[in-house]
């Protein structure tokens, strides 16, 4: 399960600034996936040990440290012991709960950005990047992410990757993140597009939870977006030796990705308020309906009962008086009239409908 964003954890209160502790539950790595590179080569590895790492760090080129999962302290510890890295930064690894963000820490960056997955809702999964001057350290909570394009790039030697240097990399890395907020969105346009006709045709209870369910993913796409947008731009605007003059021009479109995917939020937390509002004037119409056809049928025998209690039906020439099944057979007649109606309006889902659509 991918970790939401919340308060800090209870594991990290009372702590001194800079302690390392693995968050609960966290997913143990296996290995250490590094990618070296050059204009000219690239060299994949999977790596048991941090102290193999070394000696990849070393050569020239630009390097790719990515490790997934924060549970093992150590990596994280040896990692930042072997980059120079700082430790409040290396406590905000392991605090998987941050919003994207950028620290500056001199001779590193830190930029924190959110990864989303989607099931029956939004779960969000912290990436750490480090940038140094030859070499980029990404930390994920677990498994699976949104680089597979980068990798496939730097295997099949294309793209601009392998021109550039460790900044251009951050850059792809982040836009690639940016880039899967697309097709996530377009299912929840698809859930909002859905909705509207459930709403109008047969508004239930049922119905107003999804809406409430999209609202709040919704919302979670939202915290992740918008800080995100304030740490590219602050990328952009501020001078760092760390990113070149050229980086910054693809991190502009990276920014306007993110000004995109928000707009689109906007309108899509707009379509579903508007949701609501269409779900409880169809409500009320809906209501309106039944208690119109419950007037007709009240009015017809309003006059009916007034006869009857009036007279008391106490006629002396009846019948029915006389006949020994006349009072079972009244009790018979009456149940069925009321189951009779019970089932009407059942079927017309005035009562008992709407939870299990």
């Amino acid at each position: 399960m991918k970790t939401k964003m919340k308060v800090k954890s209870a594991h990290m209160l009372r702590l001194p600034p800079g302690s390392l502790t693995a968050p609960p539950g966290a997913y143990m790595p296996k290995t250490i996936e590094v990618f070296r590179y050059t204009a000219d080569s690239v060299e994949e590895k999977s790596l048991a040990r941090v102290a193999d790492l070394a000696a990849c760090k070393d050569k020239p080129g630009v390097l790719w440290v990515n490790v997934d999962g924060v549970g093992d302290v150590e990596i994280v510890r040896e990692i930042g012991n072997l980059f120079g890295l700082h430790p409040l930064a290396l406590e905000d690894v392991l605090h998987v709960r941050q919003r994207p963000k950028v620290d500056d820490y001199g001779d590193h960056l830190y930029v924190v950005v959110r990864m989303l997955h989607f099931t029956d809702e939004v779960e969000s999964e912290q990436v750490s990047m480090f940038l140094t001057r030859s070499a980029v350290i990404t930390f994920q909570e677990h498994p699976g992410d949104s680089f597979d394009t980068v990798r496939q790039r730097l295997r099949k030697g294309t793209g601009l990757v392998q021109r550039h240097g460790a900044d251009y990399l951050m850059y792809a890395l982040m836009d690639a993140i940016i880039d899967d907020y697309y097709p996530f969105l377009e299912g929840i346009g698809e859930q909002v597009e859905a909705l509207e006709d459930q709403v109008v045709a047969r508004p239930s209870r049922t119905t107003l939870g999804r809406v409430h369910a999209v609202k709040r993913n919704l919302l979670d796409v939202r915290r992740a977006v918008w800080p995100l947008r304030d740490a590219v731009n602050s990328l952009l605007r501020e001078d760092n030796a760390l990113i070149a003059k050229a980086t910054r021009l693809y991190l502009r479109d990276c920014y306007d990705h993110t000004v995109q995917v928000l707009d689109i939020v906007e309108t899509y937390r707009e379509s579903a308020g508007n949701l609501m509002d269409i779900y409880l004037s169809s409500a009320s119409n809906r209501m309106n309906e039944v208690m119109k056809v419950l007037t007709i049928i009240a009015t017809i025998f309003i006059p009916l009962t007034f006869l009857a209690g009036v007279y008391g039906m106490n006629f002396r020439y009846m019948p029915e008086l006389g006949l020994s099944w006349t009072y079972p057979a009244l009790w018979a007649v009456m149940v069925a009239i009321a189951v009779t109606m019970l089932v009407l309006f059942w079927r017309k889902g005035w009562i008992g409908r709407g939870r299990g659509e």
